[in-house]
């Protein structure tokens, strides 16, 4: 697995460096839970590790997040990927970066449409989300608050 993790840059929090880890995502579909596992893995090691809190529900969202972002970059996207985590304070920036310039658009709420529902999802459970074109395609970056007041 092409990665990196928090170990990269051995900063702490409230450093210039912020935490960030990235994974390159080629066609093969096991990328996906490898998406999901470095999401989780990551996560945990900034809360264990570096004290940042990261509520329970919030490592689940975001595992469900970048899942479905992954997801859509391997359906509608020719080449490679590339998945960024990065903590700044209390939020969790993710970027998918992938080949397909075409901008994704959600739509309607329809509960009789079966698929596409990916960008439904992550709008419902970031904080923010915005699309960027990019020279080699777009780029999708959602902000996760890390532990919302709720949790």
């Amino acid at each position: 697995m092409d990665e990196s993790s928090g170990d990269v840059n051995d900063g702490l929090p409230g450093t210039a460096l912020p935490l960030q880890a990235s994974l390159v995502l080629d066609s093969d579909s096991s990328r996906i839970a490898q998406a999901r596992h470095l999401a989780a893995a990551f996560l945990t090691k900034a809360r264990d590790t570096y004290g940042i809190a990261v509520a329970t529900a919030t490592l689940e969202i975001v595992q469900l997040i970048v899942s479905e972002l992954v997801t859509n970059a391997r359906k509608h996207a020719p080449g490679p990927a590339l998945l960024h985590l990065r903590i700044a304070g209390p939020v969790l920036r993710v970027e998918l970066w992938d080949s397909n310039p075409a901008l994704p658009t959600a739509k309607a709420p329809d509960p009789g449409r079966l698929g596409q529902h990916g960008l439904e999802i992550v709008t419902a459970l970031a904080r923010t989300v915005a699309v960027e074109r990019t020279p080699a395609g777009k780029c999708i970056i959602a902000y996760i608050d890390l532990a919302p007041a709720a949790a």
